[in-house]
């Protein structure tokens, strides 16, 4: 239950699991790419280790594997000054988090550490990085729905508390503007934001432009550039669902967003790689396929919270068929797909309804909302068929009422499905706006 969940008080039980052989020493054997091999150090897999140079400063570096008699770590920095016999240290045997209220408003990376500049925050609250394993019997159903701020979303896609989606995009089509919006809008107590990979000038982009003022102050923001090593790229991930959880098990719903999961899997393939693993489907080695659904389960609804996670995949060449997606897809509830057509179009935010999918709308909704949301699908894949004849103007008005409604609602519909990055929509009125256009359907 939630009170044996990774907040509690520290017991002394917890202090010994946590304690690190004191003493544990090993010497750098050899450096093969950015994997450094250390001997004599029999520390466990994801340990932190402290490389100490000759120059008088240290790198960090986490255990990843072994090879022989030979413990294989990754750097958190540049491994400037290693040479062989270079001494190891070992920091942490137990890899976690402190966490706490005092997150809230602040921007971390993916050790922990603060970004923004401010005093670092007082955190009680010790936390592992890995969770543990919830039974399915603990989960509550998700019966209640989230409002996102996005009509859309809220109208045709409905969220549950507690539910997990993947906004599947190619590069450009306002993935983290329809993030922003919902951190800003959501009814959700907390968020907690993971950028995982992102262009270093895009993340201030995002917090000041996207998310604003308003989203972060409930927000925590969790960083790992593209030009940080793999380990903080998929460290950043895991510590941010750890924080998620943490606000979780006090009671609060959380809103957790990761962009994208697609740059953790390869965060995990270049780990996996560096550390001996065969490549297996288009270069990603079988852990890869292993460690997304044990993340992406780690979000859902207990008796005393829930974590409604979002996380994007950004599809190579708009192919949302490649192994990634395919893996989280099949993982996930449900799905929202941004297209590059409805981009170029200046349709915002860029959502195909027809290609997306809410798995638990049925549990969310009422028998009028999922009704009215039905019958505007049924005017866009109308539409969409006769696309090609309206296009040259060989549609006779007549031949199919479906289409000559869709037609005929063709202004509110769009209207109805774009909006403003600086608009915001309540549920209520989302479901308001989609009665009104199913009404209109049936005026001759």
């Amino acid at each position: 239950m939630p009170s044996t969940l990774n907040h509690r008080p520290s017991t002394l039980l917890d202090h010994i699991q946590r304690a690190m052989p004191v003493g544990l020493r090993g010497r750098v054997s050899k450096i093969v790419g950015l994997t450094v091999a250390v001997a004599g150090f029999p520390a466990p897999l994801g340990a932190v280790a402290k490389l100490e140079t000759e120059h008088g400063s240290s790198v960090d570096a986490e255990v990843v594997g072994f090879s022989g008699d030979d413990t294989l770590l990754l750097p958190y920095g540049e491994l400037h000054g290693i040479r062989r016999g270079t001494t190891c240290v070992l920091k942490q045997s137990v890899p976690g988090a402190r966490v706490g209220d005092g997150l809230l408003g602040r921007i971390i990376d993916g050790r922990g550490r603060f970004l923004d500049g401010r005093p670092p925050a007082v955190l009680p609250h010790r936390v592992s990085l890995h969770g543990q394993t919830i039974s399915p019997m603990q989960r509550s159903r998700i019966d209640q729905p989230l409002a996102t701020g996005i009509r859309a979303i809220d109208g045709l896609l409905t969220c549950g508390r507690g539910q997990r989606l993947g906004i599947f995009a190619g590069s450009g089509v306002g993935k983290s503007t329809l993030l922003g919006q919902m951190a800003r809008a959501t009814e959700a107590d907390v968020n907690v934001v993971v950028l995982i990979g992102e262009r270093g000038r895009e993340v201030r982009e995002f917090i000041e432009r996207d998310l604003g003022p308003e989203g972060l102050a409930r927000s925590v923001v969790v960083v790992a550039t593209g030009d940080d090593p793999a380990v903080l790229r998929l460290r950043a991930a895991y510590l941010g669902t750890s924080i998620a959880e943490y606000f979780r098990d006090t009671g609060r719903d959380v809103l957790l967003v990761m962009d994208s999961v697609t740059r953790f899997a390869l965060a995990q393939r270049e780990i996996g790689l560096a550390a001996g693993e065969p490549p297996a489907t288009r270069g990603y080695p079988p852990s890869v396929f292993s460690l997304l659904p044990r993340l992406l389960e780690r979000s859902g609804r207990l008796s005393c919270g829930s974590i409604t996670g979002f996380y994007t995949v950004l599809v190579e060449g708009d192919d949302t068929n490649e192994p990634i997606s395919d893996a989280v897809r099949g993982t996930l509830d449900g799905h929202v797909v941004l297209t590059r057509k409805l981009a170029e179009q200046g349709h915002f935010p860029a959502i195909d309804v027809l290609a997306s999918l809410s798995r638990l709308m049925v549990d969310v909704t009422e028998t009028d909302h999922r009704q009215a949301a039905t019958s505007l699908r049924q005017l866009l894949a109308a539409h969409r068929q006769a696309e090609d004849l309206i296009s040259i103007g060989a549609y006779q008005t007549g031949a199919n009422a479906l289409v000559d409604a869709a037609l005929r609602l063709q202004e509110p519909i769009q209207n109805y499905l774009q909006q403003n990055r600086s608009e915001c929509a309540t549920l209520a009125q989302a479901i308001a706006s989609l009665n009104d256009l199913n009404q209109l359907r049936r005026v001759p």
